[in-house]
């Protein structure tokens, strides 16, 4: 990718999240690592790749990155890159189907565009927020998706009482998009993340019409000085009032 070829910010991240996931799998396919020393190695390799990147591409802009240190100088910034290289190292690692690539761009605190790459679903996909398509049909009881691991209580609580399915996944991204490609209707999270766990997946939920919010309604702002964030509501708008 040229510097003098200016591209969308949309384009720019789809390619990024299609780069980053054919470099990961051939990472993976390569049988060099194994389990955590695999997904250690994932991340270092698609977080150089895409620091790099942006740097080159948008050198103005901010950065915040999961595996590189915080820089400050990012919250001077109108316009911030938030990125997760591999998110779901876990199931990376374990070379299951339910991890992602997260590239996301953040302008004045609004997940304003994103990508999402699902590089073991459907031959490998990149979900963005420049180009949404319409929403699936639903079914009436809600599907809610959690943690394959650790799921919520409150999660299970609200299932419970809206008479919902609970569907275990992975990674934050994958569960996000399941909601995006009708797989569920709602992805509550209330165990806490952080920025680049949820950005680019906000940024085309909410390109694709869903709700998205902290659990209490209010929104969701992003390059904050604490990159914490405790909950997490996506779903289809159908569902979001009660």
């Amino acid at each position: 990718m040229s510097k003098s070829r200016m591209i969308s910010d949309g384009e720019l991240a789809a390619q990024l999240a299609g780069a980053a996931r054919r470099l990961l799998l051939q990472v993976r396919d390569s049988g060099t690592f194994e389990g955590k020393a695999l997904g250690s190695a994932g991340d270092a390799m698609a977080n150089q790749f895409l620091c790099h990147a942006i740097r080159h591409l948008r050198p103005d802009d901010g950065l915040l990155s999961e595996e590189e240190k915080d820089n400050p100088e990012r919250l001077s910034k109108g316009r911030v890159w938030i990125i997760d290289p591999v998110d779901g190292t876990r199931e990376y690692g374990e070379e299951r189907a339910d991890w992602a690539v997260h590239v996301a761009l953040a302008v004045d605190g609004v997940a304003s565009i994103g990508a999402v790459a699902l590089p073991d679903l459907d031959g490998g996909i990149v979900l963005r927020s420049d180009k949404p398509q319409a929403l699936l049909p639903m079914p009436e009881r809600p599907r809610f998706l959690v943690s394959r691991t650790r799921p919520a209580r409150e999660a299970q609580a609200v299932a419970a009482a809206l008479g919902g399915e609970l569907v275990p996944m992975g990674s934050a991204g994958a569960k996000a998009m399941a909601v995006v490609r009708g797989e569920a209707e709602v992805y509550l999270h209330s165990g806490g993340q952080y920025e680049w766990d949820s950005c680019a997946p906000v940024a085309v939920a909410q390109a694709y019409g869903l709700h998205c919010s902290r659990i209490d309604g209010s929104p969701l702002v992003y390059n904050q000085p604490n990159t914490y964030m405790p909950d997490l509501m996506i779903c289809r708008p159908e569902w979001a009032k009660r």
